[in-house]
């Protein structure tokens, strides 16, 4: 992923016990994974329709002169769902670890904010509620959108708590439910 992407260790210690029990009783964990990153995706897609941050903290509002010409329904979301930055949010497993984030050139900007400054002119021009704009900079807030927060934390326990108990049953011959992709 080339735009953005978020690492960071578990420091959960159900989570690190359930997924270290998963180890031991799986061949391979990558489903697990995946699993968890479906769910962080899922969560990312909520923060976007919430417009808030990972530990639900309100993302800095729109500039009101962009705000009355902007397309589309939300901060961050010209395009819904399907397009877009929200729409770009993607999840990569593989045994021990997975990557939330997205491959849009512009992710970065809004997850950490940035000022933009005018490179081949003056002046960066741009249209606003008032008409044509030129100006020498724009700093664009951070309204991040990746990370773990309190939602993200219990999807994952949830998720590992879910497989151990699965992969428990499966080896003591209990019944057979096919693990969440």
């Amino acid at each position: 992923m080339t735009g953005v992407s978020l690492s960071t260790t578990i420091d959960d210690r159900e989570a690190r016990r359930a997924f270290g029990a998963l180890q031991r009783l799986m061949a391979d964990t990558t489903p697990i994974m995946a699993a968890i990153g479906t769910g962080l995706v899922r969560n990312v897609h909520d923060r976007f329709m919430d417009a808030d941050d990972p530990d639900g903290n309100a993302w800095a509002p729109l500039n009101p002169g962009y705000a009355a010409i902007k397309r589309g329904p939300g901060i961050l979301r010209a395009s819904g769902m399907r397009g877009g930055l929200m729409g770009s949010i993607t999840q990569k497993a593989n045994r021990d670890s997975v990557e939330v984030g997205s491959n849009k050139i512009y992710a970065a900007v809004h997850q950490l904010g940035a000022t933009i400054e005018a490179k081949n002119a003056t002046h960066l021009r741009f249209e606003m509620a008032g008409g044509l704009v030129a100006v020498k900079s724009v700093t664009i807030p951070a309204r991040p959108y990746l990370g773990i927060g309190p939602a993200d934390e219990r999807t994952i326990n949830e998720t590992l708590v879910d497989a151990l108990d699965r992969a428990v049953q499966k080896g003591a011959g209990g019944p057979k439910r096919p693990m969440a992709p």
